[in-house]
């Protein structure tokens, strides 16, 4: 997966009943993450790419 930093992250729930998580990416530390994002709760969190992350390209 790759992302550019104003790109959208979107954090899918894992678990029954949970909401998922969106956050615009701040700063790519590598080709493939980690990637530094800002959740829309005012957060920030290294995420690292998997099968329950998404990335949704700036329009």
């Amino acid at each position: 997966m790759h992302a550019e930093v104003g790109d959208t992250v979107v954090v899918h729930g894992r678990t029954v009943g949970t909401t998922d998580r969106r956050g615009t990416v701040v700063e790519a530390r590598g080709a493939e993450g980690p990637y530094l994002v800002k959740f829309d709760d005012g957060h920030e969190s290294l995420v690292f790419p998997g099968p329950d992350v998404s990335v949704e390209a700036r329009s």
